[in-house]
């Protein structure tokens, strides 16, 4: 067993094999208690008086601050709160502000559906000549020019879990005076990282993935302490003013990175992920990383050796790789659904792509070997060739 097993920490049903927590990471056992705790004791108990007594005004910062200890940056320069959606909108809107002779913003045609739909909305709104430049991966680096304002990219790509060499990256999009923003949803919590140290710009992501957060866990953002006082939001909350409860109908933001916070932190939510984040506090995720490396490399070795008619998405080189592994078959919905009846829980991105989240911290070698046996036989047999696994659900 590896040294970081912790699957006793967890709230996983008795018998399953979960591979998605690349999707929606499980629940810590016994966070219900912390729910419970804020509804009765704080809410029922204090009622307005919790926001003073029980700390929840500056729940965003105290979840940020731990946060920051998972991205490796400073204390202060990360706020949870709103979704990610938002968090992206904030940061494009702030970044492109900082070089007003520059006008394109550059992207990864692959990246994230939202992240596009994001930066093209806001394109769309600005009375200006901004342009959103979408283009192949192996194509960024040779598209950078005078004219790229800022690059939008997701660090772990969703489908087949390609990584960016994160620093290398940086490092060019820098050399070429343009801004970096870097889209952690896939990476925070599975791989280690150091932004201050790779001198990012700004980060966003969520936390309801490898930072087990719940369903629908507010987002975090990270400004390079440097650039906060030259930003300013788009979207400015009254929590981004300096003086919020002055209640001044003139804006003025917030020294701080709380300019980027909005509205009121969802302090049920905020609570479950604050205990949550406890895991990392002493986690070393460097050895987390060599862990998922071992597991992964496991898995696809005994795939390729075993299931032929599965091809390999990810890449075969650990080094740009992610927590994840993906594989396509043109049956790959019906295929994960037969998987899924059987207790090992993985999932489906259109069009063809079965996708496994690799988190060492609750899957073991022994998960893995059993995950590739059921494969095998669902292959072999067609299993998964009948209507109940067919038809699509909703979500995927």
């Amino acid at each position: 067993m590896n040294s970081i097993y912790r699957k006793s920490l967890f709230n996983i049903p008795s018998g399953m094999i979960y591979l998605d927590g690349n999707s929606l990471g499980p629940p810590l056992k016994g966070i219900e208690s912390i729910s419970e705790d804020v509804i009765a004791k704080e809410w029922g108990g204090k009622l307005i008086k919790g926001w003073n007594e029980s700390n929840w005004m500056e729940q965003p910062i105290t979840v940020g601050n731990k946060i920051a200890n998972v991205i490796g940056v400073d204390k202060g320069s990360v706020v949870a709160g709103d979704t990610l959606s938002i968090k992206t909108y904030q940061a494009l809107a702030a970044a492109i502000k900082l070089n007003s002779k520059r006008h394109i913003i550059l992207t990864d045609i692959d990246n994230f559906p939202s992240d596009i739909y994001i930066a093209e909305g806001l394109v769309d709104s600005l009375n200006s000549n901004f342009e959103l430049k979408k283009v192949k991966r192996n194509e960024l680096i040779s598209s950078l020019n005078e004219q790229v304002n800022t690059v939008l990219l997701t660090h772990v790509d969703y489908r087949t879990g390609s990584m960016f060499d994160l620093d290398t990256i940086t490092n060019k999009i820098h050399q070429n005076g343009s801004t970096i923003i870097w889209d952690l949803a896939h990476s925070a919590g599975a791989v280690p990282l150091n932004l201050k140290a790779n001198n990012c710009d700004f980060a966003v992501g969520c936390t309801y993935k490898y930072l087990n957060g719940g369903p629908g866990a507010p987002a975090f953002i990270y400004v390079r302490p440097d650039l906060i006082e030259k930003c300013y939001p788009i979207i400015r909350g009254w929590l981004g003013h300096k003086a919020p409860f002055d209640f001044n109908n003139t804006f003025e933001k917030s020294p701080s990175i709380e300019m980027m916070r909005v509205g009121t932190p969802p302090v049920i939510q905020m609570s479950i992920l604050e205990k949550s984040l406890d895991i990392f506090r002493d986690l070393d995720l460097h050895k987390l990383r060599e862990e998922s490396i071992k597991l992964s490399d496991l898995f696809i070795n005994m795939v390729e050796q075993t299931c032929s008619d599965l091809h390999l998405e990810s890449p075969i080189k650990s080094s740009e790789r992610g927590s994840q592994v993906s594989f396509s078959h043109p049956s790959g919905y019906a295929i994960m659904q037969a998987l899924i009846d059987r207790n090992i829980v993985g999932d489906f991105r259109a069009p063809n792509i079965i996708r496994f989240g690799i988190t060492p911290l609750y899957i073991s070698q022994e998960d893995i070997i059993r995950t590739v046996e059921v494969l095998k036989d669902i292959l072999s047999n067609r299993l998964w060739d009948t209507p109940a696994y067919l038809n699509r659900k909703k979500v995927t």
